[in-house]
């Protein structure tokens, strides 16, 4: 970055843009793009200068506000996760259609938000298959830590007759659920892998060596062999 796009903890929304506009590399857009993400800066650097603002609320509200991703996910490192009401996750949830920026607004600000359980119920059963992929993601970690709060063999039946078909974003989650099912609940778990087989959902889905496939039953068994 120029001296000109310093940043400090005194730089305001329109400087920031423009130390991320510098940052911007038609690579990385190439890259991200294929995945359904139109953000040019590398995160690594984007992470840097989140580091170097600290914690600002006004300052994410503001980049927020200008709907462009980059400036979407600088927001989501500096905010304040609790200081927002669920009308206001709610309202970001349904804005945020690029997949990156719900992945960090639901890991980085929901899940540290004291609504996320009411979110979560709220954007399960919601009609918008990308809101509904949200629900799904936050009941994935309930599977292992609170187990005791959803109908797991309901969750199953609904696996079952809806991912097939479900739209890409919602069908990942979906079998993210299925597979983490599988992995913390041994009983549960022949049928998961019987689901699995199955629908064959992510059965063909490229995998770099050293990565596990996302395939559920290929997912399933890898992870409970490492426990074992």
């Amino acid at each position: 970055m120029t001296e000109s796009t310093t940043i400090n903890l005194s730089s305001t929304v329109a400087e920031l843009q423009a130390a991320l506009e510098e940052l911007a590399d038609p690579r990385f857009l190439a890259v991200n793009q294929r995945q359904g993400n139109d953000h040019a800066v590398n995160l690594t650097k984007l992470r840097a200068v989140a580091k170097a603002v600290k914690t600002n609320q006004e300052l994410a509200l503001g980049l927020w506000a200008t709907g462009d991703t980059s400036s979407r996910l600088l927001a989501l490192l500096i905010c304040k996760p609790k200081a927002f009401s669920r009308g206001e996750l709610d309202a970001m949830l349904r804005d945020a259609r690029v997949p990156k920026v719900q992945e960090w607004l639901i890991s980085y600000v929901v899940k540290k938000n004291p609504h996320c359980e009411s979110l979560r119920i709220a954007w399960f059963a919601d009609v918008d298959p990308v809101v509904a992929s949200a629900g799904w993601e936050l009941t994935v970690p309930q599977v292992t830590n609170k187990p005791e709060l959803l109908d797991l063999p309901g969750l199953l039946d609904t696996i079952e007759s809806d991912m097939k078909q479900a739209p890409d974003r919602l069908q990942w989650a979906m079998n993210h659920a299925l597979a983490e099912i599988g992995i913390s609940h041994e009983e549960y778990r022949p049928r998961a892998l019987a689901i699995g087989e199955k629908l064959q959902v992510l059965a063909d889905y490229p995998t770099s060596p050293g990565c596990t496939s996302p395939f559920a039953p290929i997912w399933i068994n890898e992870m409970v062999s490492r426990k074992a």
